[in-house]
């Protein structure tokens, strides 16, 4: 698989990594059986590059990555973790950005995974009680005491991105980044570009929006997170529905799949884009590795912006519950 480079000084990872959610049951059943044979297909399709949390299935997707390695005696993935969110809220939520809060959770997170160092540790969610740039000094702290190798936020501002990195190098950003949810394009993405940090792009495929096999009505009654979601209720996802078939038909006739010209797109939108898409299918798994062997000419890019123009999907990204967390910027 084609290479890119992770933050400022490496390492070098496949342009195409794997986003460990789907070690839970988030989207649907799944089994450790199952995502240990998935990581055995990222290794053979040079997805080296896994995301997971300790919130993923609360501690189970970091369990099965460190099976996993301790089944093959060696790591040889480039791993991310997140901290920050807590399992139950208390009285101040469920986040915390302090000192002692990340420090644990980080060194949990490399007892459950088996290795003595992380390459990316991010702060999952902002906590409003820590200024960043106290937050940015302690994600230092942890680099320094050999933890990690370099440090990210999820779902942050442009503006508090460039404030964390004024403090220390910001590796990586994570946020939704897809054809049909384009926010990053107001800024963030530039901002990455700018300082050099990785726009890891979770929910590469618009939640199977962009993939020949949509979540049906029926479907998203039984996911939770998409049953609530605006973009998954009518009568959005009838419209949504209707784009996405424009867009199968788009993709048939370029001769691949959908899952694969979504993740081509994302790719082609800068060097310092690495989309994390998640699935339990092997099937889907080598639709969007194929998505880094396909070169989109000028002409391509403009069929694809004809179908799905920016703003074309119906309804928001996250509900107002959904909201809770993530950094407005636009």
């Amino acid at each position: 698989m084609k290479q890119r480079i992770l933050g400022q000084n490496g390492p070098s990872i496949g342009a195409v990594g794997y986003g460990a959610m789907s070690f839970s049951d988030f989207y649907g059943k799944a089994t450790d059986e199952g995502s240990m044979e998935v990581l055995d297909e990222c290794l053979e399709l040079g997805m080296t590059h896994i995301d997971t949390s300790d919130i993923y299935g609360v501690t189970r997707s970091e369990k099965v990555i460190g099976a996993w390695i301790k089944q093959h005696g060696s790591n040889p993935f480039s791993i991310a973790t997140k901290g920050g969110i807590k399992p139950e809220a208390d009285e101040h939520g469920r986040f915390d950005n302090s000192a002692t809060y990340l420090t644990n959770a980080l060194d949990a997170s490399l007892t459950r995974l088996g290795v003595d160092c992380v390459d990316l540790y991010y702060v999952h969610r902002r906590d409003p009680r820590w200024e960043i740039e106290e937050v940015a000094e302690t994600m230092a702290g942890l680099v320094k005491a050999g933890k990690c190798k370099a440090i990210g936020f999820s779902e942050i501002a442009p503006a508090s991105l460039r404030r964390a990195h004024a403090v220390h190098p910001v590796a990586a950003v994570q946020s939704e980044y897809s054809l049909s949810t384009r926010a990053p394009e107001l800024g963030l993405v530039q901002a990455c570009a700018e300082i050099g940090a990785t726009l890891v792009a979770f929910s590469p495929v618009g939640r199977a929006l962009l993939t020949d096999t949509p979540h049906s009505r029926e479907a998203v009654k039984e996911i939770a997170f998409l049953a609530n979601n605006p973009r998954f209720m009518e009568p959005n996802i009838s419209a949504n529905l209707a784009k996405n078939a424009e867009f199968r038909a788009l993709a048939a006739d370029m001769d691949v799949a959908a899952a694969s010209l979504a993740i081509a797109w994302l790719l082609h939108q800068g060097d310092h884009v690495v989309p994390i898409p998640g699935t339990r299918s092997i099937g889907h798994l080598r639709e969007v590795a194929a998505g880094a062997e396909i070169s989109l000419s000028a002409e391509a890019l403009s069929r694809i912006e004809q179908v799905l123009p920016v703003g074309w999907a119906a309804g928001d990204r996250y509900s107002a519950a959904q909201w809770v967390g993530p950094e407005r910027f636009c």
